[in-house]
């Protein structure tokens, strides 16, 4: 069985109403929406890759875009939304003596989670800055259960002295912007050049730390 196959079983274990042709069409939307973006992928592209005449799609999903949510809505709430959550909370539970520890942690955690499961993140990278609902949805699946916790860490070490003081929540903004910068461009904008991702993280901490630690 293939890796978008077993894809497939996790992310619509509960829809026995799917048929194998509507199967098909997924694993063949992922891997052309991953590959071209959404944009750029016709249907007959993708009822192509999956063995299907065209009006299959259109029998199961009215539009190129209904195809699209369909894909992406359980992927954010059964598989992408618990899983970062899970692979988050084993940085975010642990204790760090200084705010430059949990950055370098973050980082390395967020890396290796994007390096694992990119062929599906790919996709949600592509099409959230053009796709309302898809933006409403990460909102609510993930973005709210992860920014408050991270408000709250800001909090705790502006208290240690460590952070200057500014609202938690723009500390948190910009911290995320340097992170998000470094992991878009490393694995979707430019990942062909030749990495060093221990220098580029030391790089991207001490950035951020110029910008958000306390002055002499």
């Amino acid at each position: 069985m293939s890796e978008e196959e077993l894809m497939i079983q996790q992310l619509f274990v509960d829809e026995d109403e799917l048929t194998e042709k509507q199967k098909k069409i997924i694993v063949a939307a992922i891997e052309s929406f991953s590959e071209k973006g959404f944009a750029a992928t016709s249907t007959s592209e993708i009822a192509k890759k999956a063995g299907v005449a065209e009006g299959t799609i259109f029998r199961h999903y009215k539009t190129k875009k209904d195809l699209l949510l369909s894909i992406v809505t359980p992927m954010m709430a059964k598989l992408i939304a618990p899983f970062i959550i899970k692979d988050l909370n084993k940085v975010l539970d642990r204790e760090f003596e200084n705010f430059e520890d949990l950055l370098r942690a973050m980082i390395e955690n967020r890396r290796d989670f994007l390096h694992n499961h990119f062929h599906i993140f790919k996709i949600m990278l592509q099409e959230i800055p053009f796709q309302p609902e898809l933006r409403e949805q990460f909102k609510e699946h993930i973005a709210k259960q992860t920014f408050g916790r991270f408000a709250k860490l800001v909090e705790h070490y502006q208290a240690k002295g460590q952070i200057i003081e500014m609202p938690s929540i723009s500390a948190v903004r910009l911290a995320a912007s340097a992170i998000m910068g470094y992991l878009l461009a490393r694995y979707l904008i430019v990942p062909e050049i030749e990495w060093d991702d221990e220098a580029e993280t030391e790089r991207t901490i001490q950035f951020i730390m110029h910008g958000l630690s306390q002055k002499e």
